[in-house]
């Protein structure tokens, strides 16, 4: 099993649920980031992320994962993607 570095000080691990393309999510309500680590071994850190919507995801356990990175990080025209590398 691969594994990323991302940097996140007040972290939550959202993965409780049950994700068929994420393997890991951590998001930091405070400074508006959050980082993914897919099944398929990509990985991103995302800045400027939604506070509201970090916080309706850890609120909301049954909310899809798959739903919340597509339209609060990937569609999102706020957010600020980076690639992350495997080590």
């Amino acid at each position: 099993m691969q594994s990323f570095t991302c940097l996140i000080m007040f972290s939550f691990n959202v993965t409780d649920r049950t994700s068929s393309a994420i393997r890991c999510l951590l998001v930091d309500p405070i400074r508006g980031t959050a980082c993914v680590d897919f099944k398929n071994g990509y990985a991103y850190s995302y800045i400027n992320v939604s506070r509201r919507a970090i916080l309706n995801l850890i609120s909301q356990p049954n909310m899809s994962l798959g739903f919340w990175v597509n339209k609060n990080l990937v569609n999102a025209t706020r957010v600020y993607e980076n690639a992350l590398q495997h080590g």
